[in-house]
């Protein structure tokens, strides 16, 4: 991997201050309102409360933000030029990716990082294991977001692919079950969008496979059901890309 250009990437998006906001401290934000001022924040569920579960759920909407933006900018980047650009240096493409990859997971870090903070600090109660476990599984499981960016910055063309992108997963995590939990019918759909994995998997070291619903009743949440789910979004997601970058090369 490229160490120069990875630091210049990574400094020219922590200069983008308006970019964080919706990346770093709107979700951390959002914790602080919804994991922390409900009368139900200190309910347990699992092997730890509420607000813990909170905090998990608005971690992964961070995360998957910030791994989307980045990943459908490098893709438009390619599009409009850049990588005609980086053909003219010793850069191989493998290095390029390995940059926008590595780039991806350390951006996501910083919400899932600041959130897990001010969840320490505050309500969010969990044994020791259950913080270390959920935030690398956040952490890892971000990059299916990788995929997603980079289906929308190949199909736009345009830096709105960002934007676009951004907003629709504010509608997946209502979907999906990360902001209040469902039950009923919109808990059988959640369970068809690519947030409810994502989340699902990452709260499993604290409910154990048993989440609840919006009056606190228990609801079951099988570990297969979240890896079958972020199994099949990659592997969607994955061939969209594909499909998206060969069409691409059609037109030249």
């Amino acid at each position: 991997m490229n160490a120069t250009m990875y630091r210049i990437e990574f400094a020219r998006i922590l200069r983008d201050y308006s970019s964080l906001f919706f990346i770093v401290a709107l979700p951390a934000f959002m914790y602080i309102i919804f994991g922390t001022t409900l009368t139900s924040a200190e309910a347990r569920v699992g092997n730890g409360n509420v607000a813990m579960s909170t905090m998990i759920g608005l971690s992964a909407y961070g995360a998957a933000t910030a791994t989307a933006s980045v990943s459908s900018m490098a893709a438009v980047e390619k599009i409009q030029g850049w990588g005609r650009q980086l053909a003219l240096t010793p850069m191989k493409q493998g290095t390029y990716v390995a940059v926008k990859t590595a780039l991806a997971m350390t951006v996501a870090t910083i919400p899932i990082s600041l959130i897990y903070l001010v969840g320490f600090l505050l309500d969010s109660e969990a044994p020791g294991r259950t913080w270390l476990v959920s935030g690398l599984l956040l952490a890892a499981g971000s990059m299916i977001f990788a995929l997603y960016g980079l289906a929308f910055g190949l199909y736009f063309s345009s830096e709105a692919a960002s934007s676009i992108s951004g907003g629709i997963i504010v509608i997946l995590a209502f979907l999906g079950n990360v902001f209040i939990p469902l039950s009923g019918t919109l808990l059988t759909f959640a369970k068809l969008t690519p947030m409810y994995g994502y989340v699902s998997l990452a709260r499993y070291p604290l409910l154990e496979g048993t989440g609840y619903g919006p009056s606190g009743d228990p609801v079951a949440e099988p570990l297969w059901q979240a890896l079958l789910n972020v199994s099949a979004w990659t592997v969607i997601f994955a061939g969209v890309c594909i499909y998206l970058v060969k069409r691409g090369r059609q037109r030249f």
